[in-house]
């Protein structure tokens, strides 16, 4: 019996209700969710949109869940899973999550379900381009291979190209990066060979990732936007006390490791 279509099974009452529920988690667990200026998306109104991200992290899924509320409020965000590890979270059926069996017969069935996806304007399809965890800086960028199938089934759709990283600075929690590069027409995918095709999209993924990597190596927040900010400081029995002694002294409490920087 076929799944049924995500189309139906997607409840627009609970996407508040977990995007709430993610963020608090991402709070919980992160510094902050940063994107530099240039990484913000170029939406396309009317057209629908395949974001095709690296895939670094198991949080790459919490960016996806904090991302598109964010960026894209008034588009719907449909996003394939791995059949097996949807099963452990069948909620993720309910908030556009749809699973994608291996094999000859799971990558038709993809494909026919992101192609009813693509149909509508104002949806959008996330997706790993790899298909596997791959370090950000392995190279080159694997492409998942019915990913170039994408602009067959969609020739109207807009791809953008998504880089993701987590990385480590001066606090004790990681920091999620996120940056989108230049849109990339899906009917200029469409004129090229899938051999050709697969390497534009590499191309574009990888430019994005490079560029993200630079700002990253500079360590400076400053040079980001935050999307979502988390927890600072130690906590627990430390930052209270940080937290009395700066009230103490008549000064403010800053809980970062770091100092503020000044005046850009």
């Amino acid at each position: 019996m076929p799944e049924p279509s995500p189309l139906t099974l997607r409840d627009a009452r609970l996407i508040g209700f977990f995007h709430r529920a993610f963020s608090h988690f991402f709070r919980r667990h992160m510094g902050a969710l940063r994107m530099p200026p240039w990484g913000l998306p170029q939406d396309v109104a009317g057209r629908p949109l395949i974001v095709l991200a690296n895939h670094p992290s198991w949080w790459d899924g919490v960016a996806f869940m904090l991302l598109p509320v964010r960026l894209f409020p008034d588009r719907r965000t449909f996003i394939p899973m791995e059949a097996a590890a949807l099963a452990k979270y069948p909620f993720m059926r309910r908030i556009g999550v749809f699973g994608i069996e291996p094999g000859p017969r799971g990558a038709v069935a993809f494909l026919r379900t992101a192609g009813e996806v693509l149909a509508s304007p104002d949806a959008m399809l996330w997706m790993n381009a790899p298909g596997r965890f791959q370090d950000v800086r392995e190279r080159p960028v694997a492409i998942a291979p019915g990913v170039t199938r994408l602009p067959e089934i969609a020739p109207d759709a807009v791809v953008l190209p998504l880089a993701l990283d987590y990385v480590l600075w001066t606090e004790r929690r990681p920091e999620m990066l996120a940056a989108f590069g230049a849109p990339v027409e899906a009917r200029e995918l469409l004129a090229l060979d899938r051999e050709l095709r697969e390497e534009r999209i590499r191309q574009a993924l990888t430019e994005t990732m490079d560029r993200l990597a630079a700002e990253a190596i500079t360590r400076d927040p400053a040079r980001f936007e935050i999307l979502v900010q988390g927890a600072e400081g130690m906590g627990g029995f430390y930052d209270l006390w940080r937290r009395i002694k700066a009230l103490l002294q008549g000064r403010r409490f800053d809980p970062r490791h770091a100092r503020r920087a000044g005046p850009r």
